[in-house]
């Protein structure tokens, strides 16, 4: 009885989390400090598809971030949208890395201008991590790594 008790409660406290709540906290290491990120109550609708939608938000900086995820037959699209800048991360089932808009998020509407994108962080940032990461770790490594791509 108690084994169904506390099943129920870690389900219950699961589901919270992917409510609107905080899912991760972490640091950033760059000057906009810790991180949260949050699951979106409304997913956004691009090119006739529903993404899924997290939210950004940094300890030191106004910049809210949302972050699209988009499944692919490989891997996922990150589609990563501010106000001052949106780029996507490609996982291409070998590895993580930045590239541009796609052509299907341009016709959206979700690009902005690249001046205030920091062209040397850019192609730092082509290859992040090899493998597949699970979203968590590719939202933590997004999460990390963008506020680096801002002029």
């Amino acid at each position: 009885m108690k084994r169904i008790i506390l099943g129920t409660l870690l389900f219950a406290a699961v589901s919270a989390l992917s409510f609107g709540k905080v899912v991760i906290r972490g640091e950033s290491n760059t000057p906009f400090g810790t991180y949260r990120i949050e699951v979106s109550d409304k997913p956004v609708i691009v090119a006739g598809e529903e993404l899924k939608c997290y939210l950004i938000s940094y300890e030191k900086s106004p910049l809210q971030v949302k972050v699209l995820v988009d499944k692919e037959k490989t891997c996922r699209n990150y589609v990563v949208v501010s106000d001052d800048l949106s780029i996507m991360y490609t996982c291409n089932g070998k590895y993580l890395g930045v590239s541009r808009l796609d052509k299907k998020y341009m016709d959206a509407g979700l690009g902005t201008c690249d001046d205030k994108l920091d062209r040397f962080d850019y192609f730092h940032q082509k290859l992040i991590t090899h493998g597949s990461p699970v979203e968590f770790d590719a939202m933590q490594l997004i999460a990390s790594y963008y506020p680096e791509l801002i002029k």
